[in-house]
């Protein structure tokens, strides 16, 4: 349940860590001056934590500075004691050069030194990586992870610099929230089995729209959807089939002759006859038309009929002339509104004659084949043509099997989303009831978890903070942790880095303490955790850090003397116990690996 001790093969290089069951200091002291200002210092108080994920069989990381250096680490191997739920203790022995070759030895005492040990004594030596992760596992016994293996959630108790950005998605989180959010869900408490299911619908509901997307494209996107009207046609075709390779068969094309007359004379003749009178009556009615068109002119001009009527000695007033203009003005109107209507009948006629044209040009064609077709007496003509069209329906048929088949898969799919999407609906209701009920009941893991969250920042900082776990509209959960001002509402503090570094020691410890009664991880790593904390803030928290360790919870925290808050010489802020390890800046000897830095 707790780190015990780490070392190596090579004392010389990398003295062994031991560590205690309570609160364990990672102190680096800054004793040059020009080195005072600096960000890094290489001293290996982070590397510290690294090397403990490592001993918890990490995954190879070409990154990993064991790795990246391997040139300068190939000969270290790493042992890593940890303590058991049954106090017993677990050491893991991991090489650098032959890294995914594990061994384990179990055994009773602490602070053991197995680096000479011979590989008969070891109880599992050699073992594949992943059997070990296994191994580990069974060793372990975190059954209040389960169904998920140890490593899943050790990054709440192995916390980087990295894991500061976010309360609760670690930087190994970095895929889909389906990976991690059932987990995390179901460590705070809620039914991690139905938000694990609305995840697993969600993606085949995914995939299922992806794949009926596809099978629309090769149906050519178009009003093809109607697996009824498809079945009709492929009948109908399949029995032209049958009747021509009947035909074909007998090579006897008498009833096929007689078929074709009839259809000549009962449809085609019979077509060609009521184009050609509809193209007549078009092409008359075109004509008056036409002829209307030229023929509404008015002739009368009131000028000329003035000087004739002067010429003649009659006199024709004015009044007289103006009322025949008008008179003319009204016809002319009255004539160029009928032209319109003209020409719009005549554009109408011109555009049926043409359609009309054009079915009689294909009807001859068609009365021509016929013709020719009842006039050949070359049977063997005959056989060939019969052949070709069989050949073209066999075609058509098989085209209309494909869109048949791709027709009913996508009904197909079309049914199974639907049951998706109300399996999802129901699980997104299970779910929120799930998240209503833990919420509201003082008595569920996440209220205790909650309660000790709040506990735990408000005697740092004197400010409530609140632990949330919501569903979005999409019936995915939403975590949250926020600092609280006097009337309750969220502030923006917990923004701040040192703020939001607090809210995840908060929320670890309190994780731990909540699942003191179960088989859990009881150590937490905080990797500087005093940065950017005022003093009195500082000796709140590593208060807080000594009372966990009291209820039987692991504390590990690395951090720069400069971080320390300002004391008299004669009284240190950490007993001399619970320094685990000391590292500084004058020489290699004060680095957690003596050797120069890399």
């Amino acid at each position: 349940m707790k780190p015990s001790k780490l070392y190596t093969n090579q004392p010389d290089r990398f003295a062994a860590v031991e560590f205690t069951p309570e609160l364990n200091v990672v102190l680096a002291e800054i004793r040059l001056p020009e080195n005072q200002d600096r960000d890094t210092h290489n001293l290996g108080k982070t590397t510290l934590g690294r090397l403990l994920d490592f001993g918890f069989l990490a995954g190879r990381d070409p990154r990993f500075f064991l790795y990246r250096h391997e040139d300068r680490f190939a000969d270290f191997v790493f042992f890593l004691e940890i303590e058991l739920h049954d106090g017993t203790y677990v050491t893991v022995r991991r090489g650098v050069a032959d890294q995914s070759r594990i061994a384990f030895k179990k055994h009773a005492a602490r602070h053991q030194d197995f680096s000479d040990l011979a590989e008969r004594e070891w109880d599992h030596v050699s073992v594949p990586f992943e059997r070990a992760r296994e191994l580990l596992d069974s060793y372990l016994d975190w059954r209040a992870l389960k169904p998920w293996r140890f490593r899943k959630g050790l990054g709440y108790f192995l916390r980087s610099q990295e894991d500061f950005g976010d309360v609760f998605q670690l930087r190994r989180f970095a895929n889909s929230h389906a990976d991690w959010k059932p987990f995390l869900a179901h460590i705070l408490g809620f039914d991690a089995a139905l938000i694990g299911e609305h995840y697993a619908k969600e993606a085949a509901l995914t995939d299922l729209e992806a794949k009926s997307v596809t099978i629309r494209q090769e149906l050519g996107g178009g009003d093809i959807e109607d697996a009824g009207k498809i079945d009709g046609i492929l009948l109908l075709k399949t029995q032209e089939v049958e009747k021509k390779q009947a035909l074909l068969d007998g090579f006897d094309f008498r009833s096929e002759d007689k078929s074709e007359t009839k259809m000549l004379v009962d449809k085609v003749d019979e077509r060609i006859a009521v184009l050609n009178a509809r193209r007549y009556s078009l092409m008359a009615n075109r004509k008056k038309i036409v002829a209307s068109l030229q023929d509404d002119q008015i002739l009368f001009n009131p000028d000329e009929a003035a000087e004739l009527f002067e010429e003649a000695g009659v006199l024709f007033g004015g009044q007289i002339k103006r009322d025949f203009q008008q008179l003319i003005d009204f016809n002319k109107a009255i004539t160029e509104e009928r032209q319109g209507y003209l020409v719009e009948e005549r554009a109408d006629i011109d555009a049926e004659l043409k359609a009309v044209n054009a079915e009689l040009n294909t009807a001859g064609k068609r009365r021509a084949e016929m013709l020719a077709f009842l006039s050949e007496t070359d049977t063997f003509a005959k056989y060939r043509r019969f052949t070709s069209e069989l050949v073209t329906l066999r075609a058509d048929i098989q085209s209309l099997q494909r869109q048949r088949d791709f027709v009913h898969r996508l009904q197909q799919l079309r049914t199974d989303i639907r049951s998706l999407q109300e399996d999802k609906i129901h699980l997104q209701s299970a779910i929120e009831a799930d998240v209503e009920t833990k919420s509201a009941s003082p008595e569920s893991l996440f209220s205790a978890i909650r309660l000790y969250f709040n506990e735990i920042v408000e005697e740092v900082i004197d400010s409530k903070a609140l632990l949330n776990v919501s569903v979005n509209r999409l019936g995915h959960l939403e975590f949250k942790a926020e600092l609280l001002d006097e009337a309750g509402n969220a502030t923006s503090a917990d923004r701040g880095h040192s703020y939001r570094k607090l809210l995840c020691v908060a929320f670890d410890l309190a994780l731990i303490r909540a699942h003191l009664g179960e088989a859990f991880p009881r150590f937490a790593y905080h990797d500087g955790v005093l940065e950017s904390l005022d003093d009195r803030k500082k000796e709140l928290l590593i208060s807080v850090l000594r009372r966990y360790t009291e209820m039987g919870i692991q504390s590990i925290a690395t951090l720069i003397d400069s971080d320390l808050p300002k004391r008299l010489a004669d009284q240190p802020f950490f007993e001399t116990e619970e320094i685990v390890l000391l590292l500084h800046d004058e020489g290699e000897n004060g680095r957690l690996f003596k050797m120069a830095s890399w």
